[in-house]
């Protein structure tokens, strides 16, 4: 049972409940309304918040591939892991009570952690949820790397990065966490005040929080020391060991917390086929639009399947919206690069209309080529310092954020200096990092792609006359060499913005066109030579997504046509035709239920090439 009355009795005598209902008021002024992508209007968040299908673990999964490689073949759930409902956060899956202090929470971007931990206060603040915790502490961390090297006390720095605790005066704040720390209890449950700490966006701090450290000493927590060293001993349990500590983060950045500071990790897998159908059922209430964009969805295997990213949904719903009321009967997009063409026509049309045609594309322009400067450093937030080595005037970036406001998003700090921008999301970077590229081969002959490093290959190519199959190929050489699948998206949007139909689209960025049905042919063969190496499985199939955005498939009708006529021999099959079955059978949801590869060979190749397909199935035999 909680006990709200215990009382703090500074500066004025008061139950803990009156900093409980203070708290959970200003966090409903906050959390009540939310925008969906980065929409310029707010909307009611429990109107627009579709539920995430969310899975418990017992261990940190470190994934290092290309996020959008990891949601493309989402796996089937080991034996290990149970959904878990967001106010379930800190149960145990299997039901049993076991004390959970610190748990850890990851997913790639844009597949709803921030909007999860907004809900999850918002149900607290609503009092519809976890009334066991007395305060709440949401931090988002990206905030925190402005502070660096700045000294605070625990109750300073919240007060500096959550405003709406400032009603709890700094004297209340330190005799709970010095009762806490005095206490020497280390069980939530038995703790005089329930504190829960969120550190959302682990993967945007730039602090060194060095947590692999051999840190044996605890401080005073109402003396000053810097966030980066607060931030260490909430994770690590030296600073107030009852508190619960909740951390959200990219997969790529989970490892920075080593597993004996967690007892629970949880991952946002994004929505399931039902929620899809959900969201875009609550996006459009014409049940017979919403019904159409379901059905065009599920015609392109990769538009389906990047719908279990909440904001790619955003995004589709923006652009098909757009498309059934602007061009009745028109063509709708199918394939990746497509789909985000639209999306930037749009925003590109809507901008021209209020700012004029010039003033929209000079920012344009701008702004992708932040987007492939910081994409190669592997940058999703960015700071005055980033800025300028882009080349990048930062009240330009200021003035481009209130221009593109669903591309471009700029977040105030302290300073005018601590100012923060991001694109929505990765995806949309790295397709403007595309269109970078080849503004910059089509307006100004410039092959960006080369390294600034001098090599005898570099300075030939250089001296050589830039065209699309050199850029073609210079990327798809560098997309293999990335271990992790780093350029994999970047690829296939570069690929698709070569064909006519897209660059016919964005003429207003691209002075004239530079498609070449024999350049893209050339490139088609370069990347069949490719898949007639010893590439891993994913490669390959990433590959085939490229040649997909190139319109070729004749490696896939060609075993398509086998397996249609059931003369199917996998004894014969070279390499590039291993990896077409495997495509075809990723973008088969009926083979993806259960997949027997027996059928197709029992050979250990078979299973190597076959393995993405193995991973992606429900079961298989």
């Amino acid at each position: 049972m909680l006990d709200t009355d215990v009382m703090v009795p500074v500066p004025e005598p008061h139950p803990i409940k009156y900093y409980q209902q203070m708290l959970q008021s200003n966090f409903q002024d906050k959390f009540m309304c939310a925008q969906e992508g980065w929409a310029e209007d707010k909307e009611r968040l429990v109107d627009i918040y579709t539920e995430l299908y969310i899975t418990a673990g017992t261990d940190v999964h470190i994934n290092t591939q290309h996020e959008v490689r990891q949601i493309e073949k989402p796996g089937k759930p080991a034996e290990t892991e149970k959904p878990v409902k967001p106010s379930d956060m800190f149960k145990h899956p299997s039901g049993e009570y076991r004390p959970i202090k610190t748990v850890l929470t990851n997913g790639i971007a844009g597949i709803g952690k921030t909007f999860l931990v907004h809900k999850f206060v918002l149900d607290w603040a609503e009092k519809r949820t976890n009334q066991d915790v007395h305060l709440i502490f949401p931090f988002t961390l990206r905030q925190l790397n402005s502070l660096k090297g700045e000294k605070f006390r625990l109750a300073e720095l919240i007060h500096e990065c959550i405003p709406e605790t400032i009603d709890i005066k700094e004297e209340a704040l330190n005799f709970i966490f010095q009762t806490l720390q005095s206490s020497g209890n280390t069980n939530y449950d038995k703790s005089k005040f329930k504190l829960l700490f969120v550190f959302d966006g682990l993967d945007e701090s730039r602090l060194h929080l060095n947590l692999n450290v051999n840190d044996l000493h605890s401080i005073d927590v109402t003396k000053s020391t810097t966030a980066d060293v607060l931030l260490r001993k909430l994770i690590n349990g030296k600073l107030l060991r009852s508190a619960r500590i909740w951390i959200t983060t990219r997969p790529a950045a989970a490892n920075q917390i080593p597993r004996e500071f967690v007892n629970m990790v949880t991952e946002v897998r994004g929505f399931t086929d039902p929620q899809k159908e959900e969201y875009f059922r609550k996006r459009f209430r014409d049940e017979d639009q919403a019904s159409r964009i379901i059905s065009h969805i599920k015609t392109s295997r990769s538009l389906h399947i990047m719908c279990h990213i909440p904001v790619f949904c955003w995004i589709t719903a923006t652009v098909l919206e757009d498309v059934l009321k602007t061009r009745e009967g028109g063509e709708l997009p199918k394939t990746l690069t497509e789909m985000y063409t639209e999306f930037l026509v749009f925003q590109i049309g809507r901008t021209k209309e209020k700012y004029g045609p010039e003033k929209c594309l000079q920012h344009m322009k701008s702004l992708s080529k932040l987007a492939f400067h910081q994409l190669e450093k592997g940058n999703l937030i960015f700071y005055q310092k980033d800025l300028t080595e882009s080349g990048i005037d930062f009240s330009e970036a200021s003035v481009c954020s209130g221009v593109f406001t669903e591309i471009f998003k700029e977040e105030r700090g302290r300073k005018e200096k601590d100012k923060m921008f991001s694109f929505v999301h990765l995806s949309v970077q790295e397709f403007l990092a595309a269109v970078y590229v080849e503004e910059s081969l089509i307006n100004r002959n410039k092959n960006v792609m080369l390294s600034p490093r001098p090599s005898l290959r570099n300075i030939r190519l250089l001296l050589s006359k830039t065209s699309s199959t050199k850029i073609h190929r210079t990327a798809i050489d560098k997309a293999l060499q990335s271990p992790n699948g780093q350029m994999d998206l970047f690829l296939r949007f570069l690929l698709g913005l070569s064909l006519q139909t897209n660059q016919d689209k964005l003429q207003d960025l691209l002075n004239r066109t530079d498609s070449s049905s024999q350049t893209n042919q050339e490139t088609v063969q370069y990347i069949k030579k490719k898949l007639s190496k010893n590439l891993s499985p994913e490669k390959n199939i990433n590959l085939f997504h490229c040649l997909n955005e190139l319109n070729d498939r004749s490696l896939v009708e060609e075993i398509q046509q086998s397996l249609s006529s059931g003369r199917l021999s996998t004894d014969k099959l070279s390499p590039a035709q291993w990896s077409a079955l495997g495509f075809i059978l990723l973008s088969s949801e009926k083979d993806l239920d259960v997949f027997d590869l027996k059928k197709y060979s029992a050979s250990e190749e078979a299973l190597l090439r076959l393995l993405p397909v193995v991973k992606a199935s429900n079961k298989a035999l």
